[in-house]
């Protein structure tokens, strides 16, 4: 059973319910990547905001993204490990934790 959720129920859930996990810009940026994931991939993701929090982090920018990695150096190592979401409009990323 699935419920297609739009940009703004997705955005107005993390919103009021974990409003410390990810920006207005970041669940926005979140969103577009995963409903591009559903077209490329030709499946629906269920929307678990609980899961997304476990596997994404949001960081203010990629300096402070690298400071939890001690062996990546650049964004460039980070996109070879990891998914790397830029968040438009702002300097904030979001990497799909590992």
């Amino acid at each position: 059973m699935i419920d297609t959720i739009s940009e703004y129920q997705f955005t107005d859930w993390f919103m009021k319910h974990r409003p410390n996990n990810f920006s207005y810009e970041g669940t926005k940026a979140l969103f577009d990547y995963l409903t591009e994931l559903e077209e490329d991939c030709g499946q629906s993701i269920e929307f678990d905001p609980i899961a997304f929090c476990c596997e994404y982090d949001e960081y203010d920018s990629i300096e402070e993204c690298l400071k939890q990695y001690d062996d990546i150096d650049t964004i460039e190592e980070l996109r070879d490990n990891t998914t790397v979401i830029e968040v438009e409009g702002s300097q904030s990323i979001i990497i799909q934790a590992f």
